[in-house]
């Protein structure tokens, strides 16, 4: 098997295009390769790989991958090479969400890693110290550890000199206008927080007025900075398709980037749903 190859310029052409020509840029997840064999056929112009979304095909929660109980980088290198490279055809191109502060790897060697597979593009998010409340004692001992925003800013920055597509998510206003300021990055979403719905999804009460307002005012900020960047939004109450409707509507964005949207939540209500209907069937009499 020969995987496709692209090019940065190749990626923001299309990008771009989508853009001038009034398109949704659609971002989404796949912890498995069934999975973006199916986005890339549905038409969603990035998947994304990390930890998170493999811990989510095996059942887990997306927020587990918090917790140390594996390599995060090396799940994402692995399933990534293994299992999403051979899954697509090249219409998608695939961004991998990386720890950058990863204690045991040189940053410069996993990017090069990446690419070396075909993966041209790649974010912060795997996971991201941006996750963590600012005003827990959590966030001070890890900030006090060396685990910090600064270290994704400088992974993201080395990306983009490497000739990669730089996908930069942060949680709040603080992280985004640094992120934005420091890393330039291609694409920016503004994750406003878990997405809530289905067995493990986690609703923190928020409406989807609610979602669209904050990300509009990160948006603003952004754009105020890098108004090249290409905005995006991900999570909270955006969950369905109506809700990504009303924030294409509601927010002066580029597109949207779905994860359980696309992933967890459809393949709990098939799976579900056909296992049931088999588990029903009686013997006659």
């Amino acid at each position: 098997m020969i995987v496709p190859r692209t090019t940065r310029a190749e990626i923001m052409t299309k990008l771009h295009g989508k853009i001038d020509a009034h398109k949704p840029i659609f971002i989404a997840s796949a912890g498995s390769g069934l999975v973006a064999k199916l986005l890339e056929k549905a038409g969603v112009d990035c998947i994304n790989t990390f930890s998170g979304a493999r811990l989510r095909a095996n059942g887990m929660g997306t927020m587990s991958m918090m917790w140390p109980i594996l390599d995060s980088n090396q799940q994402t290198l692995d399933y990534t090479e293994q299992d999403i490279m051979p899954a697509v055809e090249g219409d998608a191109f695939v961004c991998a969400c990386i720890n950058a502060n990863d204690p045991l790897r040189d940053m410069r060697s996993v990017l090069e890693r990446l690419k070396g597979m075909g993966v041209m593009s790649v974010s912060n998010i795997g996971p991201s110290i941006s996750y963590v409340d600012k005003d827990s004692n959590l966030f001070k001992v890890l900030e006090k550890s060396g685990i910090t925003l600064d270290h994704e800013i400088e992974m993201l920055a080395l990306a983009k000199e490497m000739d990669m597509v730089t996908v930069g998510l942060a949680f709040d206003m603080e992280d985004s206008l640094r992120m934005i300021e420091r890393a330039r990055p291609d694409i920016f979403c503004f994750h406003a927080g878990t997405t809530k719905g289905g067995m493990v999804g986690y609703d923190s009460g928020e409406t989807i007025e609610e979602t669209a307002r904050r990300t509009e005012e990160a948006y603003m900020a952004a754009r105020e900075i890098a108004p090249e960047t290409i905005l995006v939004a991900h999570g909270a109450a955006m969950e369905t398709p109506e809700d990504a409707g009303y924030m294409l509507r509601n927010t002066t964005g580029h597109g949207f980037w779905t994860g359980s949207s696309t992933e967890r939540l459809p393949i709990e209500r098939a799976v579900l749903g056909a296992a049931q209907e088999f588990a029903a069937l009686t013997f006659e009499d």
